[in-house]
């Protein structure tokens, strides 16, 4: 399938990187939210970005120019959507938004689009009907800071047609990615699969007073060798995905930790406005966290 016209539908964390690494990679885009207000946040995080790109990437003057040619904005949904070939979607972690969303896109798309669901934890079969289109709906899953962590999960649900499974494995390659098909649904996919029960182990071990933040932090990334701890993943991740993550699991197991640990996330960080790096501080404070110091981990 030849894609040209990428829209993404939210701009947030996840959103607007997807947006700048596809429109760097060749494609139009346009970047979808709910109202202009949030769009200009979008554009001023573009040129921290385009920082990122010149220095991890080395992207040259010229790239950069016409990557932000390509880009587009609007909060129109009908007019983001009239020429798409493809539409990933960014919206909150929120199945109830998510589906309030799919069905209004539903309406206004045309046939030819192909809806992706960038959701962390949220598995395609849960919103495939809503769509009005299940066998060109899938998830495509990218990690933070998605010019270097470079990953993307491809997962389909038992509907999904695998030509269009396909399609979209070659576009993630297409953008730069490393292409991760799996071959069932999985909650968490691969990555978070494996990550998400690191984060609430360590989450646990602070919120039962075990340690502190930075003793954690330090204690696996000498014994692992990881650039980075647990809190310290948890401030690049954001701190609000890791409070929508333990709520939805605390109301669905009512499990008296995950009650606490949803309490202390919104009492310490949630109500102060402290979500981690796009804040500039959660458990540490940025840009320059203690944990990159040289003599954190004497």
């Amino acid at each position: 399938m030849n894609f040209k016209n990428i829209t993404i539908a939210g701009s947030g964390l996840l959103g607007y990187q997807i947006a700048f690494q596809t429109a760097f990679h060749g494609y139009q885009v346009t970047v979808y939210d709910i109202n202009e207000e949030v769009l200009e946040k979008a554009k001023s995080k573009f040129g921290m970005l385009e920082k990122a790109f010149r220095q991890d990437l080395h992207a040259t003057d010229e790239q950069l120019e016409a990557t932000f040619k390509r880009l587009s904005y609007t909060s129109d949904l009908a007019q983001a959507v009239q020429d798409s070939d493809l539409l990933i979607e960014a919206v909150p972690e929120n199945p109830a938004i998510k589906i309030a969303f799919y069905k209004e896109l539903a309406k206004v798309a045309p046939e030819k689009t192909i809806f992706a669901t960038n959701s962390s934890t949220l598995l395609p079969s849960q919103f495939a009907q809503d769509t009005e289109r299940p066998s060109k709906f899938l998830a495509l899953h990218f990690a933070n800071e998605i010019w270097k962590h470079n990953t993307a999960e491809i997962m389909g649900h038992p509907g999904t047609d695998p030509q269009i499974f396909d399609a979209v494995v070659d576009f993630a390659k297409s953008i730069g990615m490393v292409a991760l098909p799996l071959n069932k649904e999985q909650p968490g996919y691969i990555v978070n699969s494996l990550l998400v029960p690191l984060l609430s182990a360590a989450t646990d071990l602070l919120v039962n007073e075990v340690a502190d933040v930075e003793t954690i932090d330090k204690t696996w990334m000498v014994a692992t060798g990881a650039p980075t701890g647990p809190f310290g993943i948890l401030d690049i991740v954001g701190i609000t995905t890791a409070y929508n993550i333990n709520k939805m699991s605390a109301e669905a197991t009512e499990d008296p930790l995950k009650i606490k640990t949803v309490a202390y996330l919104k009492e310490h960080f949630i109500d102060k406005n402290k979500l981690g790096v796009a804040t500039g501080e959660g458990f540490y404070t940025y840009p320059n966290p203690a944990y990159q110091a040289p003599d954190f981990l004497k």
